[in-house]
């Protein structure tokens, strides 16, 4: 039985119990209550915990302090959705239990679950039972007992295991919406699924294989694969821009760069110049470019290690598309826009159509994301540091984005961050209604939340499952209709529904409603549905507008 283990064996761990993930993320997805194809529990946490996969395998830590911090730097700035912030919280406190730590016993696996645990909990302002926080609770509690009866790590692994799926089982007791759909908590589920990946490489169980199994978000620039090393030439594939400061003409600095290497290209422009290529000696050829200009941008890929890590299976990025390095080089350098005005608006939005209203109205950057695809803390970080305000206001606009927006809060140091909690497009678009530049930040936040609960949003989409929902099937395929939310009614015909919609509009004496026709729908077919709703809300002023969003036919706002 193994007693401890290092950082390089953490890693490897972590690393497998990504691939299981990845390769039960659907059977996890099908297990949301509500079948509509959204960026489901097993998707969310199988992308949080692909990002610190692939940075453990790039970075290849040998302390277990070391590979935990790594592991909770990714995965915070990976999560995605409520189930991947959780996720990245447990490993957040795991870690720090784990700080300056060489190895790990099984006391030292008890001690970082459960401080993990203590950190989940913290962060969710009221914690339900019968869902993730239970079962790595009751895991927890388990590996702390067990560690007192054996300190092997093996041991108490499973020992945390064993009871994580004993509470898993029981969630559909605890949970009355699980109870009514039959079946056990996802967020749970892929919390059980990386134990036992983690336990499986410990044993040298083999990692799952094939493309579902694959790490997430490992995407290769460039097709390394039939290279091999003694096929290299010179090591270092250099990427450099230069802002010129003189007229000196590049014929010599071109033939230097040819004598010191090869697949040499050179872009130039009367402002600057952009130069590829592969050479032994990057810092000479850096060097060199000085004579010409200032160096503004440069990144520098070691061609032999991306061979090792290809032939390993592992992720491996290039150089060689120059306009691609440029933009992403020239993005990290624009993340800390310096404030100049007071406030700045950041939304998540899916689709052209919403993210011109969300523009029309003032937001500085709309991040494409919400029904299909919850985006990362990253990405909305990366989105606030763009925005050169002192007071930056985020709009999630899905219930199941505001923990990861939240998470930036702290991470912004130079810029106050509000997350404001709105759960739909329409309670976002009605908050941005309500600015009032000239107010204070408390006044404006006032004023945005008063607006967005006045809003009632209606969503039309599908099933994309079968199920069992509050003692009624829903057949894959079935439109389905949502009111704040919360599932409304399904039919087989899409008319019926919306009008359905129109009457509950008309209930709640509704005076402006807005319909938003997604991608997909016909402008024809969305005259159509305005046609409903006027006839079915003769007193409304209502709007129709190209959403362009994926997955939901219809978006209404009714005010």
């Amino acid at each position: 039985m193994v007693q401890s283990i290092d950082g390089s064996m953490l890693a490897r761990m972590i690393v497998h119990a990504s691939a299981s993930l990845n390769a039960e993320k659907q059977k996890i997805n099908e297990l949301n209550v509500f079948p509509v194809p959204d960026g489901d529990t097993g998707t969310n946490m199988s992308l949080t915990i692909g990002t610190a996969a692939g940075e453990l395998q790039q970075k290849k830590p040998t302390t277990v302090g070391k590979t935990a911090s790594i592991n909770a730097s990714a995965m915070l700035r990976g999560a995605r959705g409520n189930s991947g912030v959780i996720l990245s919280l447990i490993f957040r406190g795991f870690s720090k239990a784990l700080k300056d730590k060489e190895t790990m016993d099984g006391i030292d696996l008890a001690d970082g679950l459960n401080a993990g645990v203590i950190a989940a909990y913290r962060a969710v302002m009221k914690p339900a039972e019968g869902t993730v926080l239970t079962v790595s609770r009751l895991a927890g509690d388990r590996a702390g007992r067990a560690a007192e009866e054996n300190t092997a790590i093996e041991y108490v692994l499973e020992s945390a295991i064993l009871q994580a799926e004993e509470a898993l089982a029981e969630t559909i007791n605890q949970n009355p919406v699980l109870k009514k759909a039959g079946v056990v908590d996802a967020g749970g589920m892929g919390f059980v699924v990386i134990l036992k990946g983690m336990l499986d490489e410990l044993r040298g169980v083999p990692m799952p294989q094939g493309e579902d199994a694959a790490p997430a978000e490992q995407k290769e620039k460039a097709d390394f694969s039939a290279l091999g090393d003694e096929e290299i030439t010179f090591t270092y594939d250099t990427v450099f821009i230069v802002r010129r400061t003189s007229d000196r003409p590049l014929e010599e600095f071109r033939a230097y760069l040819n004598s010191i290497g090869d697949s040499l290209v050179i872009g130039e422009s009367d402002e600057e110049f952009k130069v590829h290529v592969h050479t032994d000696i990057p810092g000479e050829a850096l060097t060199e470019a000085a004579k010409y200009g200032t160096l503004e941008l440069a990144k520098i890929e070691n061609m032999r290690t991306q061979a090792e890590e290809l032939a390993a299976g592992k992720q491996a990025q290039s150089t060689d598309d120059l306009d691609a390095v440029e933009e992403e080089l020239e993005n990290s350098q624009q993340e800390n826009a310096a404030p100049e005005k007071k406030y700045g608006f950041v939304a998540v939005a899916a689709g052209d159509g919403l993210a011109k209203v969300f523009q029309d109205l003032g937001v500085d950057g709309v991040i494409s994301g919400g029904q299909t695809m919850n985006p990362s803390t990253e990405d909305i970080l990366r989105q606030i540091r763009k925005t050169p305000a002192e007071v930056v206001y985020v709009l999630p606009n899905n219930k199941n984005i505001i923990m990861a927006a939240q998470q930036c809060v702290d991470l912004v140091e130079d810029k106050q961050v509000v997350v404001l909690q709105a759960k739909t497009v329409p309670q976002g678009i009605s908050a941005m209604i309500a600015v009032d530049p000239d107010q204070e930040p408390e006044d404006n936040t006032a004023a945005m939340e008063e607006a967005m609960g006045l809003v009632t949003t209606m969503e039309v989409t599908y099933a994309a499952r079968d199920s069992e929902f509050d003692g009624n099937s829903i057949h894959a395929g079935d439109y389905l209709a949502l009111v704040d939310n919360q599932l409304f009614g399904t039919e087989k015909g899409l008319d019926v529904i919306l009008d359905k919609l129109a009457q509950e509009a008309n209930r709640r004496e509704g005076e402006f409603i807005n319909i938003f026709y997604g991608e997909g729908v016909e402008e024809a077919d969305a005259e159509a549905a305005l046609a409903r709703f006027q006839a079915i809300c003769p007193e409304a002023e209502i709007t129709l507008l190209r959403g362009g969003q994926p997955v939901y036919h219809y978006l209404i706002s009714v005010e």
